[in-house]
């Protein structure tokens, strides 16, 4: 760009000395003068490193953070490796992930009121509950702050709903944790819980993903739970972002 304008100042500085009267040349270079003006206050062909970047904001509880896993065999991790390969292009830090393992829906709004967070992500990502349901809430308080986190949710992506997507909770009765405990009563509740946020989630028109018939898998393969018992490996993960990976596609190419 520096080497284009130098070369437009040098021709159109001979023009201007060697003869008095307009020419055809001299209005021609005038002319690339002013579309160059143009294109640098426009910011044409100048790619805006900023806008190019895709900015991922994962919200949730343990199965977010990825308890008992490699920081890369975290699924939101997995993810964003996979459109990456893509050729895609995240911004710095992403996924921003906001999680910790016991989080439940209040607390995970909490947190949230915590942060100063932008209204500019191309993703975002919700997943929470599992708590509400272990410490035996009412289920009609999840009902009422997970609706709240999930329009502040499309407000964190510019308002689009189609940028937003819900994650179902995982049945950790079906993990050696859940040993000796009632698996049914556990899976009931479980079910009734994502009844609310894919209720939810259809109401506000936003992308849901049921990965709980993959989380009891893991009643029949070891490989599908990390080393705690309890939460799930990096395979299970990665097996949640093969369902995930078409329409987060879909939704960033929109």
């Amino acid at each position: 760009m520096i080497r284009r304008i130098s070369i437009l100042l040098i021709i159109s500085s001979f023009f201007n000395c060697s003869d008095s009267k307009r020419s055809v040349e001299e209005e021609a270079i005038e002319q690339m003068e002013n579309n160059l003006i143009d294109e640098i206050e426009t910011g044409g062909g100048m790619p805006d490193d900023k806008n190019d970047t895709i900015k991922y904001l994962a919200l949730g509880d343990s199965y977010t953070i990825g308890e008992s896993v490699a920081q890369e065999m975290r699924w939101p991790v997995q993810l964003v490796n996979r459109l990456e390969s893509d050729s895609l292009t995240f911004f710095e830090g992403s996924p921003k992930i906001i999680a910790r393992t016991g989080w439940t829906t209040d607390e995970l709004q909490e947190a949230i009121n915590d942060q100063q967070l932008s209204n500019d992500f191309d993703l975002v990502s919700l997943l929470i509950g599992v708590n509400n349901q272990y410490r035996g809430y009412d289920i009609s308080i999840y009902r009422k702050e997970f609706e709240a986190l999930l329009k502040q949710s499309i407000n964190f992506a510019r308002g689009d709903a189609s940028k937003v997507f819900v994650v179902s909770i995982p049945d950790w009765g079906a993990t050696p944790f859940a040993e000796g405990r009632d698996r049914e009563k556990i899976a009931k509740e479980i079910d009734e819980y994502n009844a609310i946020n894919l209720s939810l989630s259809n109401k506000y028109k936003v992308v849901y993903f049921n990965i709980t018939p993959i989380s009891r898998g893991a009643i029949d393969s070891e490989d599908l739970v990390a080393s705690d018992g309890l939460h799930p490996s990096g395979e299970m993960y990665r097996l949640w972002v093969e369902d995930i990976l078409p329409r987060a596609r879909e939704a960033l190419s929109k």
